[in-house]
């Protein structure tokens, strides 16, 4: 049986130093570069597995669809052949949920982006999308630059709380031209970096969403790394990213941050957190209620006491959850009409 060449390129890393040394040092850095770009591959590979998992899980209910449009050009795109990034706009992949029984005319628009850092679009959504698309939503999830699954320059074109918010944005308008979506109906949800973009999109295109919900956001940069840890720091800091650490960029982070932009508010909004959630900080989130109250603006807001599943209390599949998506719903439908 012959072995695929890739077992060689892992097991060459677990050489003993000397045998290493033995190989050459140019020879070993080779290893490793194909090694890395294996981490690419397979990285994509998950990504189409998840893929398919969208059709198969929700065709009953949905037309589901992936698609490519573009946003704004990667600035730190490489020139070639002459063409400077302005002229090159970044293409980004999104997926679209069509309900199976809407009704003929404009439909009302969720856009649903996802969590995480270098994170994606994945099926543990799924039971959420079902549950908008029985209410008769039209749902786009945009895979913005830096997701996971599309390439090492795509995941190093990341530019969080900046660049990707106006990825999500054109998503909308996508939608907007090419889906029968009613411009007038279209509202915004998100969770944790989602909730984040939920709350930038709204801050910085008021006339494009009639209401936003966000759930456990991240709400202050230059708190959340004070307190989350140095590997959290590293991707904030690395070269491709903003390049500099909170202290020596602190406008940069304070731009990138919706507690330093709520003056910006005009669009009604709902706020959910809770007091035991270990990933973003019940105190983050108060700062940034704090913040809206001494701004004057008018939203709503919950924060519950130790939700049971913590920082992801109302996306699992317990009865407080169900019943607090369902109080998202209602805002939804209170604004949307």
């Amino acid at each position: 049986m012959r072995l695929p060449h890739r077992f060689f390129l892992c097991a060459l890393l677990l050489l003993p130093l000397a045998a290493q040394e033995a190989i050459g040092e140019p020879r070993l850095k080779r290893v490793e570069a194909q090694v890395q770009g294996l981490r690419w591959e397979l990285d994509a590979l998950r990504k189409a597995a998840d893929d398919q998992l969208w059709f198969q899980r929700l065709s009953d209910v949905a037309v589901v669809d992936k698609v490519t449009y573009t946003g704004p050009p990667n600035p730190r795109g490489e020139e070639t052949y002459g063409i400077k990034n302005e002229r090159h706009p970044l293409k980004i992949q999104q997926y679209v949920f069509i309900p199976r029984q809407a009704a003929s005319g404009k439909r009302p628009l969720i856009v649903l982006p996802h969590g995480g850092v270098h994170g994606d679009f994945g099926t543990y959504h799924v039971h959420i999308i079902r549950e908008m698309i029985q209410r008769g939503y039209i749902v786009i999830a945009p895979d913005y630059r830096g997701s996971t699954g599309y390439g090492k320059g795509f995941y190093e074109a990341i530019d969080y709380g900046g660049l990707e918010v106006d990825d999500v944005v054109a998503g909308r308008d996508w939608a907007v031209e090419h889906l029968p979506v009613d411009p007038k109906r279209c509202a915004i949800v998100g969770w944790s970096h989602g909730g984040l973009i939920a709350l930038m999109a709204v801050f910085d295109h008021p006339e494009k969403f009639a209401v936003a919900y966000a759930g456990v956001p991240v709400s202050d940069l230059i708190t959340r790394l004070g307190y989350i840890g140095s590997s959290y720091v590293a991707e904030f800091s690395a070269p491709y990213h903003i390049g500099k650490e909170p202290k020596d960029a602190v406008e940069e982070y304070r731009r990138r941050s919706p507690v330093w932009n709520v003056q910006k508010l005009r669009t009604p909004l709902l706020i959910h957190t809770t007091t035991n959630d270990r990933d973003v900080n019940v105190v983050e989130v108060e700062m940034l209620i704090n913040a809206l109250k001494a701004a004057g603006k008018t939203f709503e807001h919950k924060i519950y006491k130790d939700a049971p599943g913590g920082h992801s209390f109302n996306r699992i599949d317990t009865a407080l959850a169900h019943e607090s998506r369902n109080e998202i719903y209602q805002f939804l439908e209170k604004h949307l009409k």
